[in-house]
């Protein structure tokens, strides 16, 4: 029997010589570096008790050793479940306990906070720093460059994702080996990933995108990535001359729009940006257009389904949407209420099926039976449309979605008029508890550097465009909006934070 995944991913690059890593102290790590690395490591964590099927909790920084520990947890059937840096140890205790993890490897500085937890769930304790040093390297030392792949098969677990539980208890989606193989395999072809590209990491690798989205489909194709511990400005603008394609969220972005370096001729040799875990601004989009020559290609997925969707590599990439199906996905739009297709055009929750989509909750049957249609198409919780060239439109979260006086309001609707006001750099609508309507949708905006921007005329600017209904019935000045590590405004942060300011009136 096989090990799908790491056969096709890893395996095949044994004994190559190409640069798979180019790292920040100027080293370069080959494909078959690596995969020594990896075997290694194997040893280390059979040499640790973890079997096949065993779940590794990794809370440690983003550097080459932590990717070499996914590697060596696939080929030796080890279920790798990353998480988050900025966790406490409370948040990891639950992560731990609740997947049953026979080892949590941690970064040294957090050895003492973390040894209690991993104590009390029975798991060994391991770590590693961001340099690669640590207990873990320290007992893969000397052991042997090759191991025996242990077998797996397509449906067994690969990886454990946690959602971010904004609206409840963390739930674990079981990703199989053929989730996230099929996905790559996609992907790479999609993008036009080739053994020539070579990728500017700087997305943390605790989360989909970073770990399986870019580090899986340059696997793929045989490619480079430059490795960066974090965004930092800096760094990305000096090694952009050396890379081919990016993939960043809206605020990478931004922050490169804002810095005079961006030029034309910086980045005249990159063939591919891509955007996703946030939604992309339609001004950002074209500023980035103008600026560079090049045209963002924003795509949507998420931790249950890796990608779903995404704008053509060649064709219209359309600002405001996140493109098409990918292919061997099916999406269908229905109503949140009776499950029933509607209406071309017409917003509904977005639905998808494919061998990308995730096996289930990890324990927790219930949940999944609830998300999990019959015909294996699962509910996102995500509500969009389809226009009549079949380009998918993201209109956000079911909870999201402000319900006043009886009306359904979509807050990207409102944000897009108030994002196009002058001096608004960005906005997020909320619903806020009030007395006689139920709830209400209040705005919160941030200004342009050095702008104040008029909230009177903005206020006239939403009569003219939206409903009475849709109308913010406050506007809100603040210096920046709440986000999580992958950019996404916390819209949860920002209702609990202005829930009280009708029902005090």
């Amino acid at each position: 029997m096989a090990n799908p995944l790491y056969d096709t991913l890893f395996a095949r690059h044994a004994g190559r010589d190409a640069a798979f890593l180019h790292l920040v102290d100027g080293r370069t790590l080959s494909h078959d570096a690596f995969l020594r690395m990896a075997a290694r490591l194997a040893h280390a964590l059979r040499g640790a008790g973890l079997g096949p099927g065993d779940r590794l909790a990794a809370q440690v920084p983003k550097s080459a050793e932590a990717l070499v520990v996914y590697a060596a947890c696939v080929q030796a059937g080890i279920v790798f479940l990353p998480l988050n840096t900025a966790y406490t140890p409370d948040e990891v205790s639950y992560f731990v306990t609740d997947s049953g993890a026979g080892l949590l490897l941690c970064d040294p500085a957090q050895a003492d906070s973390l040894r209690p937890v991993a104590k009390a769930a029975g798991a060994v304790l391991m770590t590693l720093d961001a340099e690669g040093g640590g207990s873990l390297p320290d007992a893969a030392r000397g052991l042997p460059e090759s191991f025996e792949t242990t077998p797996r098969g397509g449906d067994d677990l690969a990886a454990l994702l946690y959602t971010s539980g904004t609206t409840g208890r963390s739930k674990g989606a079981m990703l199989t080996q053929e989730n996230l193989l099929s996905n790559a395999r996609v992907l790479a072809e999609y993008w036009r990933f080739t053994a020539r590209d070579v990728l500017l990491h700087a997305l943390p690798i605790f989360h989909t995108h970073g770990l399986f989205v870019a580090t899986n489909t340059v696997l793929m194709a045989g490619g480079a990535m430059i490795l960066q511990p974090r965004f930092d400005i800096d760094a990305v603008i000096a090694a952009l001359p050396r890379a081919t394609a990016m993939m960043g969220v809206p605020t990478f972005y931004t922050r490169l729009l804002d810095d005079p370096r961006l030029t034309r001729d910086l980045v005249a040799h990159m063939r591919l940006f891509t955007s996703g875990s946030a939604p992309l601004l339609a001004e950002t989009h074209a500023a980035f257009e103008a600026r560079t020559g090049h045209r963002i290609l924003e795509r949507y997925g998420m931790t249950e389904t890796n990608m779903t969707t995404s704008n053509p590599y060649e064709g219209a990439r359309r600002a405001g949407t996140v493109g098409f199906p990918l292919p061997g996905v099916e999406l269908r739009i229905t109503d949140p209420e009776s499950g029933a297709e509607v209406a071309q055009g017409a917003v509904g929750m977005l639905e998808v099926r494919g061998p990308n989509v995730f096996r289930g909750y990890w324990n927790m049957p219930e949940k999944t039976a609830e998300e999990m249609r019959g015909d294996g198409f699962f509910i996102t919780g995500d509500l969009g449309r389809v226009d009549a060239r079949g380009y998918v439109t993201i209109v956000g979260r079911i909870k999201d979605v402000v319900i006043s006086g009886g009306y359904n309001i979509y807050p990207r609707e409102v944000e897009m008029v108030l994002d196009d006001q002058p001096g608004v750099l960005e906005s997020a609508v909320v619903g806020v508890p009030h007395p006689d309507m139920g709830e209400v949708p209040v705005a919160i905006l941030v200004p342009e550097a050095g702008a104040t921007p008029d909230t009177q005329a903005i206020a006239t600017a939403t009569e003219r465009a939206l409903a009475r209904f849709k109308r913010p019935r406050r506007i809100i000045l603040v210096d920046a909006l709440p986000r999580n590590t992958m950019g996404k405004v916390q819209k949860n942060a920002l209702r609990a934070e202005y829930a009280g300011i009708f029902t005090a009136e």
